[in-house]
């Protein structure tokens, strides 16, 4: 099995600075690679203030901070990527777009490097196929925020052979992450369960059962989760909901996971939750307004 010393990942945004942030913490060289130098701009912004955080709370020493933000480094050029032993994308949850992305990596990445995706839903073994190493791919999903959140699904392809696996093992071992094994079916665990109930949320307003305050409040209050689903749409980003939505609807050809028109109309309006300052809520102002 090769060793792990530097992981690339593809993509600055909300997951992709969270994976090099815990990487990089971990004790990784970590090359961030995005198209944008905005976005790896943006990227580094989160990820400092997020270790600041960290340190505030004395989760993490001054000495551990300043060492994680020295093995970070980002570039536009994906021929950065040369030398990583672990490439993860980290894109938007479109798979056309992550084909694109793993067929340039497979150009640049070194023979014995082992890919990874960080989808939250498209078919493991279909984006393997692509590539010219299904054996050494694998499905590393991890939850939102990165830093935060202690679970990662893997998901083995059909290809992917015991060697990848265990690599991921022990690379989420050394993250700090709980793993629970997913077989490669549409959404997986986390998000076969949740976006539905988002969906169904959705419905709940778009048929006129509750307003977006009372359904929040009352699954807060009345199933004790700690955010309302509406509340969690938007941070999560509405266009992924609905793409997770469409990849259930397609993959499993079953009329209860049909995307909510009212879902549908909030992503083709471009209100699309926190990361654009609206969807169900507004958040311009000092606290957010629901928009219905």
């Amino acid at each position: 099995m090769a060793e792990i010393k530097t992981v690339g990942v593809v993509g600055a945004g909300q997951m992709g600075n969270g994976i090099a942030h815990v990487c990089a913490l971990a004790g990784y060289d970590v090359v961030l690679n995005d198209i944008s130098q905005d976005a790896l701009d943006a990227g580094v912004t989160t990820i400092e203030k997020n270790l600041g955080r960290q340190l505030s709370r004395e989760l993490i020493s001054m000495d551990e901070m300043k060492a994680a933000q020295a093995r970070i480094k980002t570039h536009t050029d994906v021929k950065s990527l040369a030398e990583v032993d672990l490439a993860i994308e980290a894109a938007t949850e479109n798979r056309e777009v992550k084909e694109k992305i793993f067929a340039t990596l497979c150009t640049v990445v070194p023979d014995h490097a082992y890919l990874a995706t960080n989808t939250s839903s498209i078919s493991v073994t279909r984006l393997a196929s692509t590539t010219d190493r299904p054996e050494k791919f694998i499905g590393l999903h991890f939850m939102n925020p990165v830093p935060l959140m202690n679970l990662m699904e893997i998901i083995r392809g059909l290809a992917t052979d015991q060697e990848t696996y265990d690599m991921a093992m022990g690379f989420a071992g050394r993250l700090g992450k709980t793993t629970t094994n997913a077989e490669d079916y549409p959404a997986f665990i986390v998000n076969r369960i949740l976006v539905p109930m988002i969906n169904e949320a959705v419905y709940a307003l778009y048929e006129g059962v509750g307003t977006v305050e009372s359904i929040d409040t009352a699954m807060r209050l009345g199933a004790n989760h700690p955010m309302g689903p509406l509340t969690l749409a938007d941070f999560i980003g509405l266009d992924t909901c609905l793409s997770i939505m469409q990849v259930l609807h397609d993959g499993l050809a079953d009329t209860k996971y049909r995307p909510c028109p009212l879902l549908v109309k909030y992503v083709e309006a471009g209100w699309v939750g926190r990361k654009v300052g609206r969807g169900f809520y507004d958040y311009s102002g000092d606290a957010p307004v629901p928009t219905r």
